[in-house]
């Protein structure tokens, strides 16, 4: 049994595998570039399965593999798999939903702190020398008052320039109440946040919890909420979904956090919104065009924003998990029994 492995992995979760099959490791998983179609269609000539996380299993890399029984991609969705020639083939096609949950949802909360408390900005300033005293001037302050506790309290001053908002008491609107949803919405109601949801797909008997409403409308959710975070998938229905009409809904003390997929925002009515402070602020881990432009106003111009290079799902923790499912449906494949993570299309 040859395995063709170019995915990311956790060696210690990988060790299984060896007992499988005799396990090719190339490209990304030896630290290389994506291959190229053609180059990839030559090395899995006698692989019996695929095991990849972004290299392009085309129809054509496919139909190259005679011997091929099996294809696994280490995503949330197999994407980067042409499914309709492994369904022509009757070849199963494992992925590994749920594998970045927790790592996006953590990554989410993070995002949400970092603008409504302006953390990256009043970091910056400080790495930048702003608000830096002398080391060696003496401190001088008011009997009864702590030395350490000396602050000008001018309108540039620390104190008055990252004045932000806490997350207790706001409510938080999730637009896409799936596995990461339901996830963010935990975390966020440890810091005491009231949770509306939209999700079409989401009854109301799932979310009867205290602390927890369904919104009828997306429009509801977008007028009602402080903060507003998405975690959907591309689809025609979620592609551009938040449109200029959503956004004009927000309240102006509202923000807004994407770390799902950049498609679901119509990004020139955000930046519109941001430049003339109609809501308070953003934060971005995805982008419609991504990298992101160095020219775009996120980087150039904007103040009330924090960006990130799509790293929320960036984490070894990530590693581990996708390995684990995918090491253990491939034991199952060899063993005839019911995958678990084979993707139903």
């Amino acid at each position: 049994m040859k395995i063709f492995f170019t995915a990311e992995y956790n060696e210690e979760e990988l060790k299984p595998l060896y007992e499988m099959g005799e396990v090719v490791k190339d490209g990304w998983a030896l630290g290389l570039p994506k291959m190229a179609e053609d180059e990839l269609a030559e090395k899995v000539r006698d692989a019996d399965m695929i095991i990849t996380s972004y290299d392009d299993i085309t129809r054509r890399v496919i139909e190259s593999a005679p011997n091929l029984k099996l294809i696994a991609c280490t995503r949330a969705t197999p994407v980067n798999v042409d499914m309709e020639a492994a369904k022509e083939r009757g070849i199963p096609v494992l992925y590994t939903p749920g594998r970045n949950s927790d790592s996006t949802a953590e990554m989410t909360i993070g995002l949400m702190l970092s603008i409504a408390r302006k953390i990256p900005m009043a970091h910056g300033a400080l790495k930048a020398g702003k608000f830096t005293g002398d080391p060696d001037a003496k401190k001088v302050t008011k009997d009864g008052l702590k030395v350490d506790m000396i602050w000008d309290m001018d309108m540039d001053s620390p104190y008055m320039v990252f004045k932000g908002t806490q997350l207790h008491g706001k409510t938080l609107g999730i637009v896409g109440y799936g596995s990461i949803g339901r996830r963010v919405g935990k975390i966020a109601r440890a810091f005491g946040m009231e949770l509306l949801i939209y999700d079409p797909f989401v009854g109301e008997i799932d979310v009867e919890e205290f602390g927890v409403r369904k919104a009828v409308t997306l429009k509801q959710l977008m007028q009602e909420s402080d903060f507003v975070t998405c975690h959907m998938k591309i689809t025609d229905e979620t592609r551009g979904c938040i449109s200029r009409e959503m956004i004009s809904y927000m309240k102006p003390t509202a923000y807004f956090i994407n770390a799902s997929r950049g498609a679901i925002l119509d990004e020139e009515a955000m930046v519109e919104a941001l430049r003339e402070r109609k809501i308070a602020g953003a934060a971005f881990d995805v982008y419609a065009n991504e990298p992101l432009s160095g020219v775009h106003p996120y980087v150039t111009e904007l103040d009330n924003v924090v960006i990130t290079p799509h790293i929320a799902g960036a984490t070894d923790d990530v590693l581990v998990n996708h390995t684990k499912q995918i090491v253990a449906d491939v034991r199952r494949f060899l063993n005839g029994e019911h995958l678990l993570y084979q993707y139903r299309f």
